[in-house]
């Protein structure tokens, strides 16, 4: 991540809530003098996610590569690396991006590709995160920003925020918890990131 350009490519599926985050502490804390990074581009696997109309009036460049409309996940990753590749990434960060990448896109963005996850890794990989914490009586639960690796929700671990598992949580109050924790958590993590990248 060396250099003066240190460009940051974020990926979505749908609000962006973390893009957004991501974004307005790049600016509040002035990333671009800082430390030359900006970010540079938000793509997503689908045109009406609400996270690229809100990247867009931000100034901030947009796409959509629409998943389905290609052979296979090969053919769609192809198409993203190429997208990606556009804006020469220093950074590329996953923020709700809901599709599992192949093997060869996670070695091409080696030691780039970082990405939150909605439980305490290594605990709850995969999708229904709070529902399985409050069934298993969880007393915490919270969220994992992690180095991407072809092994799902694997990786280094780069920061987590933990929250209280209240009595009478649903899936839908606990995720809303900790999200809150993640629009602070994860924008802090990629500052770190750039600032050890000097």
């Amino acid at each position: 991540m060396s250099g003066v350009n240190k460009n940051i490519v974020i990926l979505i599926s749908g609000g962006g809530s973390n893009m957004a985050a991501i974004v307005e502490r790049g600016r509040a804390q002035r990333w671009q003098a800082r430390f030359g990074a900006r970010v540079a581009a938000v793509i997503s696997n689908k045109a009406a996610a609400p996270g690229l109309a809100w990247a867009k009036d931000q100034g901030i460049t947009t796409a959509a590569l629409d998943h389905t409309a290609y052979a296979d996940r090969e053919a769609f990753d192809a198409a993203l690396v190429a997208e990606i590749d556009r804006h020469q990434p220093a950074l590329v960060v996953l923020a709700g991006f809901m599709r599992i990448l192949t093997p060869g896109f996670v070695r091409h963005y080696e030691g780039r590709l970082v990405n939150i996850h909605p439980s305490l890794l290594p605990a709850f990989t995969g999708l229904k995160t709070h529902q399985r914490a409050i069934e298993m009586g969880c007393r915490f639960a919270g969220a994992t920003v992690h180095r991407v690796t072809s092994e799902l929700d694997h990786g280094e671990i780069l920061a987590q925020a933990v929250v209280p598992v209240l009595p009478g949580d649903t899936p839908d109050t606990l995720a809303e918890r900790v999200l809150t924790q993640e629009h602070l958590m994860y924008p802090l993590a990629v500052e770190r990131l750039l600032q050890a990248a000097g």
